[in-house]
């Protein structure tokens, strides 16, 4: 196996329907703007609130990515 170096990097996902939404919204994103992005560990997931009720649900996500060797 070859050597590699990985960047490790925090990102947050939002969505109005649920955490696994705002975790597929973030990992899209970020694949749109880095390549070989590797493996995305949720750290954290939390909710807003308004009047009483759910109105979103966020999810923090450790995302990591390959470097190119140049």
């Amino acid at each position: 196996m070859a050597d590699s170096v990985y960047r490790v990097t925090e990102v947050v996902g939002v969505s109005s329907d649920s955490w696994e939404q705002a975790t597929s919204n973030a990992v899209e994103v970020v694949g749109q703007s880095v390549r070989e992005l590797r493996i995305a560990e949720v750290v954290r997931q939390d909710v807003t609130i308004e009047d009483g009720k759910i109105t979103g649900f966020r999810v923090r996500l450790k995302v990591s990515f390959k470097y190119d060797k140049v």
